[in-house]
């Protein structure tokens, strides 16, 4: 089964302030990826309940922060054309014509309102006793100033793509449809890298400092995705997180 393991993470020349917060055994039931806007008047609370997914410690929980947006009169500041990218190759491969707002992606396998913690968690349980969850071990560590990853063995091929997040930023909004709200992000995607191949042997990776580039952010996840034809994110079959100092 899956693990989230939990460490340090430093690159040469970065020293990372905070705690280090070390948790093993513990068995993601599935990953959520979050689609929101900064503005967006209904994303605030799905940006809450990413938090308390985050709390519950049993989730992969990402947060993707889109552009599309930002002419409403309030660039979000956190917001990227390459989010907005992943969300419309999810529209394509989970059959899809448009996108919207809050959007979660579950296992990359549905989506749902991102706002509805219950639904989430059902949908979640419901894969998992499907066999549709994680079903594939995968691990991450920081040795030194390398990222070392590990995939057991399964059925398949599939990406292993890393997520780079901040952990947590509070901004106040000023203009748009959130004006003068104060809104916690959690787990904001600030990167995403495809770095190897799997061909549902077990392998381990080592990526140098010079590779990873982004890990001087909060944290990271690895995802073990499938992907389309033309190169969309499909299911998500295996992931780990590693978190920078975390008290939560």
């Amino acid at each position: 089964m899956p693990r989230v393991l939990i460490g340090c993470l430093i690159l040469t020349g970065v020293a990372v302030a905070g705690s280090v917060c070390a948790q093993d055994g513990v068995t993601p039931k599935g990953v959520v990826e979050l689609f929101t806007s900064q503005g967006c008047s209904s994303c605030p609370p799905a940006d809450a309940v990413l938090e308390k997914l985050i709390d519950q410690g049993d989730v992969v929980a990402l947060s993707y922060h889109v552009d599309y947006w930002n002419y409403l009169g309030w660039a979000d500041t956190m917001s990227s054309k390459e989010n907005t990218a992943r969300q419309y190759a999810y529209a394509k491969s989970l059959g899809r014509s448009n996108v919207y707002t809050p959007q979660a992606v579950i296992n990359g396998r549905d989506h749902m309102n991102g706002a509805d913690l219950g639904a989430i968690n059902g949908k979640l349980d419901a894969f998992k006793k499907a066999g549709e969850g994680l079903n594939v071990d995968v691990g991450a560590s920081m040795q030194g100033d390398e990222l070392a990853i590990t995939i057991g063995a399964g059925q398949g091929k599939a990406n292993v793509v890393i997520a780079y997040f901040d952990q947590e930023q509070t901004v106040t909004i000023k203009k748009g449809e959130n004006v003068d709200r104060k809104v916690a992000y959690w787990h904001t995607v600030t990167d995403v890298q495809t770095v190897g191949m799997w061909d549902g042997k077990a392998m381990r990776l080592v990526l140098p400092s010079s590779l990873v580039k982004s890990a001087k952010k909060d944290g990271c996840a690895v995802l073990l995705q499938t992907s389309g034809p033309e190169g969309e994110p499909g299911t998500i079959m295996g992931a780990a997180v590693l978190l920078v100092g975390a008290e939560r």
